[in-house]
Formats: structure tokens, C-alpha cells, sequence
């Protein structure tokens, strides 16, 4: 029996000796009921608290899944990048704390933070896309260039595929684009001439 309780049962059968013989253990029975009907949760209480403390625990195992996350992300260094991405910054006038805004680190993988490519024009948003691909692998590997059917993939995500132009809009905007003639999705790597490099430092400016 808890200490709590059985003092109260010592307090009880005090005050039931004061009364009548014949009402003692009456009087007993009615203190110690009423006690411990206080002492029960309220209808629904029981229930409310149990769900308090599930959905406190499920934002506990949430904030630590976000706190392993962040901790494993890292901001890019300019030495992190490829030499010919540090000159395309150089000849832009960007810095590596624009390409931060954009991508971070993660793994030795360079990652995208932008969700909002600032239009909602499916043709510009397919050629931001490539140019923005394209930033990503010569931060890599020093070739701005990208790869045709991985930008459609995330036009098709980002719900601004258009199927019926999509080799159509690379012709339109061929002057971005390194000796290009017209898409082939059987050969679909792209390269950036310098053109196509000002208007990626334009859109990374955008982006911020």
C-alpha cells in the first residue's frame, strides 16, 4: 500500500472512531470513497495525458532527427569546389557564400537548398533547371554541362514538364549551349558556352 494511503486510511478510521458505534465503519467507508474518487482521473483526462505525452515524444524523436541533420550539413568552401568553378565565380563576380544560398554540403555530395526557381513559366523554369544542373556538376567536376533527361525528371517533379516543346525550348535558347544543333535524348549531355555561363551567374543572383 503507498505511505500516502495508508496515512489517510489511519486518518480516516481516527474520525470514524469519534462517531457512534453503529456509524463507524459507515463513516469509514464514505471518507475513503470520496478520497480515492478524487483521486481517479477526470472522463477523458487519462486520455488527454496519454496523448500529451505521445505526441511530446514523437517531437522529441522529430527535433533529434533534425538536430543529426543539420549537423551533418555543412556549408561549401571555395576549396571544395573545382578550380574551373572558382574562376567562373571569379569572372562573375560571385563569391562561394551565393552558391551557399543554393547548395550546401553534405557527405562530400553537394546538395540543392532552393525549392522556388523564381518563375513560373515552364519553358524558364526547364532552362533554369539545366543551368542550375549544369552549376552543379562543374562544381564537381569543372564541365558546366548537364544531362537532358535529368532535367526532365525534375520538370516532370516540379510539375513544369512540357512534353510537347521540351526539345523544342533547348532549340529556342541553343545560343546558351555549346555547338548544340538539336536535342537527342539518345546523346542528351549539354554543355554551357560562355553565354550560357552569364546567364547562369544572372539566375544564381535571382536565386538568392
Amino acid at each position: 500500500m503507498p505511505e500516502t494511503l495508508k496515512q489517510k486510511v489511519l486518518e480516516f478510521v481516527a474520525i470514524a472512531k469519534e462517531c457512534p458505534e453503529p456509524l463507524q465503519v459507515k463513516c469509514f467507508e464514505l471518507l475513503l470513497s470520496d478520497y480515492l474518487a478524487h483521486q481517479r482521473p477526470k472522463p477523458g483526462e487519462k486520455d488527454k495525458k496519454a496523448a500529451e505525452i505521445k505526441e511530446a515524444a514523437q517531437e522529441a524523436q522529430t527535433g533529434e532527427k533534425e538536430a543529426r541533420k543539420t549537423a551533418q550539413q555543412e556549408d561549401i568552401q571555395e576549396t571544395d569546389l573545382h578550380v574551373k568553378a572558382r574562376q567562373f565565380l571569379k569572372k562573375s563576380t560571385l563569391s562561394v557564400e551565393h552558391i551557399n544560398q543554393l547548395f550546401y554540403k553534405e557527405e562530400g555530395n553537394f546538395l540543392p537548398l532552393y525549392d522556388d526557381l523564381k518563375t513560373t513559366q515552364a519553358a524558364e523554369s526547364q532552362i533554369r533547371i539545366a543551368l542550375l544542373h549544369a552549376l552543379l556538376n562543374g562544381m564537381h567536376s569543372g564541365d558546366f554541362e548537364f544531362n537532358g533527361e535529368s532535367v526532365r525528371e525534375e520538370a516532370t517533379m516540379r510539375k513544369c514538364y512540357d512534353p510537347a516543346n521540351f526539345a523544342a525550348i533547348f532549340k529556342k535558347n541553343q545560343m546558351l549551349f555549346d555547338s548544340f544543333k538539336k536535342y537527342d535524348k539518345r546523346s542528351p549531355t549539354i554543355r554551357l558556352c560562355a553565354e550560357g555561363k552569364d546567364r547562369l551567374a544572372e539566375i544564381i543572383r535571382e536565386l538568392q
